[in-house]
């Protein structure tokens, strides 16, 4: 299997996500996606995150590998959406990194029923 290194890929789609939110809808997913509004994105970001996750507890890694990429590419909408960018996201791991995740979750008063 090659390996690739590419750490800038999601920075380049989130671009091409912006670059298409004004486009026109019947000649763009993206587009189509932001004009339907938060919803939408939501519920298909949600549609995405079920199928990942049949897919991981089904073992297939091809098709965790497929719907990880769909996954990803709705959740950088959905930030995108949110006026959220990637470096917000990268900045609140910075801010968590090397703290526990147990203490981290009791500081934001967030528990899990299951223990995880």
């Amino acid at each position: 299997m090659a390996k690739t290194d590419d750490s800038t890929v999601i920075e380049r789609l989130y671009a091409a996500i912006e670059a298409r939110r004004d486009a026109d809808p019947d000649e763009s997913y993206t587009a189509r996606l932001f004009a339907c509004g938060p919803d939408k994105i939501a519920q298909k970001l949600g549609e995405e995150a079920i199928e990942t996750v049949i897919a991981a507890a089904a073992g297939k890694r091809a098709d965790v590998v497929a719907e990880s990429a769909d996954l990803l590419y709705h959740l950088l909408v959905a930030w995108a959406q949110a006026r959220v960018a990637p470096e917000d996201v990268w900045a609140e791991l910075a801010r968590r990194e090397g703290v526990s995740g147990i203490a981290e979750k009791r500081a934001r008063g967030k528990g899990s029923a299951d223990g995880v």
